[in-house]
């Protein structure tokens, strides 16, 4: 309990630490954000036109949505020693590995959303004449929204955990000061990247929650 208590060096979080380095906090944020938004933008990108396509060519779907899975499979660490000797300690290396443990997440609830759209529906925007991109953008993606953004959240909560693993390959974030220390044997910076990677991730998922329904005013529940 005097550990818990105490408000120094053998504490769980010396708060004195913790704000004489408030600049080294704040650039390690903006690390880690950069790194899961860049992250999660790259693989929406490429998820959701790979959705797109396998939802209208069923025999792409399978064997899509096995590469995402071994991909995702692949430990991080093993991952980011396999793309080190081509990419070497530099940002590019956590950015492919971040976006593609995205893949399998983004791909899977957008497909699922776009199979989720009734036929009656498709047949009808195909009797009015709707072209098959304007019956993409205007009838499909819309009513597949809520799962694409699910995806979304999933992926941006997952990313943010995986950039902490980033700091092994000198490219900051919160994993910094986990890193850190572990090496001095010094509890504040655990317990400051960790609980600043809950936090972000927390406040992430009410952002997107607000975007979801800014986007989608008719899934609102009215109040009685």
């Amino acid at each position: 309990m005097s550990t818990l208590a105490a408000n120094g060096p053998d504490s769980w979080l010396w708060w004195d630490w913790v704000v004489r380095h408030g600049d080294e906090i704040w650039f390690r944020t903006k690390e880690h954000v950069f790194l899961t938004v860049v992250s999660v933008v790259v693989g929406t990108l490429l998820a959701v036109p790979a959705a797109i396509l396998g939802s209208r060519t069923k025999l792409l779907a399978t064997p899509l949505l096995l590469v995402g899975g071994v991909i995702y499979t692949i430990p991080s660490l093993a991952l980011f020693a396999l793309l080190i000797p081509w990419t070497g300690l530099s940002r590019t290396t956590p950015l492919i590995a971040l976006t593609s443990y995205t893949l399998l997440i983004l791909f899977r609830n957008t497909l699922t959303g776009l199979s989720s759209v009734p036929d009656d529906v498709r047949d009808a925007a195909h009797g009015m004449g709707y072209s098959w991109g304007r019956q993409l953008l205007r009838i499909e993606l819309p009513l597949a929204l809520p799962a694409i953004i699910a995806g979304i959240r999933i992926a941006t909560v997952t990313t943010i955990g995986l950039v902490t693993v980033a700091a092994l390959v000198a490219q900051g974030g919160y994993g910094q000061f986990i890193l850190d220390g572990y090496q001095r044997s010094f509890r504040t910076p655990i317990v400051l990247g960790s609980a600043l990677s809950i936090l972000l991730a927390v406040v992430s998922d009410v952002v997107l929650v607000g975007l979801q329904r800014a986007m989608m005013p008719w899934t609102r529940v009215p109040s009685t």
